[in-house]
């Protein structure tokens, strides 16, 4: 499979990915943890049927020391022993945030219950990251974007060619 655009080739997309990857700096420096971002990272793009964000945030997770099992159960985390409380309501969020379209919204007991784990920079961290996930998997769905060929830290790299 291949693309049917060069997002970073593209002078409109570049354009538009260089801002959503600036986007994400205030989250990467808010206090939810590390791990907790990019399992919602991992689950919206599960949702969303994005191979391409599937494919980065595992590995991005993996190299950062996530532990495969957790990774694997993502999809699952209902059924799973491995998160915490907190996790847990990141990623219902996160799966709410994603499905507007099969329910209405973020109900308010979500909400609440995200509420618990999370003060209110951090919600609002999780509102911009689940925002910014799927604007990301949306682009890559449409342009057919592949998953496979990733390699960890391999964004940094094509974020700095987009500074350029």
């Amino acid at each position: 499979m291949e693309a049917r655009l060069n997002a970073f080739a593209s002078p409109v997309m570049g354009k538009v990915f260089k801002h959503l990857i600036a986007a994400n700096k205030p989250i990467a420096d808010s206090t939810v943890p590390y791990a907790t971002q990019e399992l919602v990272r991992l689950r919206a793009s599960q949702i969303n049927g994005c191979g391409a964000c599937v494919d980065m945030h595992f590995k991005e997770a993996v190299f950062a020391g996530e532990e495969a099992t957790r990774l694997n159960l993502v999809a699952v985390w209902r059924e799973a022993t491995v998160f915490t409380d907190a996790e847990r309501a990141a990623l219902e969020l996160a799966e709410q945030g994603s499905r507007l379209a099969d329910g209405g919204g973020v109900t308010d007991e979500v909400w609440e219950n995200a509420a618990k784990h999370y003060d209110e920079e951090q919600l609002a961290a999780l509102v911009c990251l689940i925002a910014l996930i799927n604007a990301f998997n949306r682009a890559n769905v449409m342009i057919r974007q592949p998953g496979g060929s990733y390699q960890a830290g391999q964004h940094v790299h094509a974020a700095a060619q987009l500074s350029d």
